[in-house]
């Protein structure tokens, strides 16, 4: 009896045991798939954290208290899912969940800020100019910043003559900031966010030598921009995204 006793005892204890495991793992899978439905509703970002035109977008993103997943990029090694939406290989890459994609950084913006803008950044007033000042930053600007960056690979001219070229740009910011906080305004504009990522760059090309330049007004502004906390959390560091994992949220 005695026998039969403890093996009554171990069925039951088992029994219980695979009960208990069976609901946990119930609720674990609810966990996960409470965990999991936002994600799966959220846009889809292909981004790459030092890129100044996913970074703009990622700011917009976190201006506009839009939820994504983010897909941190290798640009030696693109997913191919990127590539079958974006064959141009470029960073950033906005699939929404209707599948539709936006391929470039300023369009992203403009989508993210048009569902919520609390910050006002697309003020009417202000639009126009923003667009106009974005749009000579990714050409006249760009075009002498990646010289400068990249002067070995542009022989045609020295890198401090670079520099002088791209200074051009930076004399209108700084005459911009004469006479108020931010590019366009005493508040912040899509034309800051816009621009930022690409007079940081510059700035760091040769750190010394740009905060010796005679920008007071523009290097105060970069700084204000670095320690900001928005900008502190768009340039969080992910792993590189692999297909296999669970999708990470941003901002998480």
């Amino acid at each position: 009896m005695l026998s039969s006793g403890r093996e009554v005892w171990h069925r039951l204890s088992n029994a219980v045991g695979s009960l208990l495991v069976g609901q946990f793992g119930i609720i674990t899978g609810m966990i996960n798939l409470q965990y999991r439905q936002p994600c799966a509703a959220a846009p889809v970002l292909y981004s790459f954290r030092r890129c100044p035109y996913a970074m703009r977008a990622r700011l917009a993103l976190l201006f506009a208290q839009q939820t994504v997943q983010l897909r941190e990029v290798v640009l030696k090694n693109k997913p191919a899912v990127m590539l079958a939406l974006s064959p141009k290989g470029t960073v950033p890459v906005l699939q929404l969940g209707d599948g539709s994609v936006i391929e470039e950084s300023l369009d992203i913006m403009r989508w993210a800020l048009a569902q919520s803008d609390p910050y006002n950044l697309l003020r009417p007033e202000v639009v126009k100019q923003a667009n106009t000042l974005i749009e000579q930053n990714d050409s006249e600007f760009k075009y002498w910043l990646d010289r400068y960056k990249y002067a070995d690979r542009h022989p045609e001219l020295s890198q401090h003559e670079y520099r002088l070229r791209g200074e051009e740009f930076l004399q209108q910011l700084e005459s911009r900031l004469a006479d108020k906080r931010f590019l366009l305004a005493d508040e912040l504009t899509l034309a800051d966010i816009g621009v930022m990522p690409f007079v940081r760059q510059f700035a760091h090309v040769e750190r010394d030598t740009f905060y010796a330049l005679p920008y007071p007004k523009l290097q105060q502004w970069l700084r204000a921009w670095l320690e900001h906390p928005l900008f502190i959390q768009a340039m969080t560091k992910y792993s590189p995204w692999q297909p296999e994992q669970l999708p990470v949220l941003f901002p998480s």
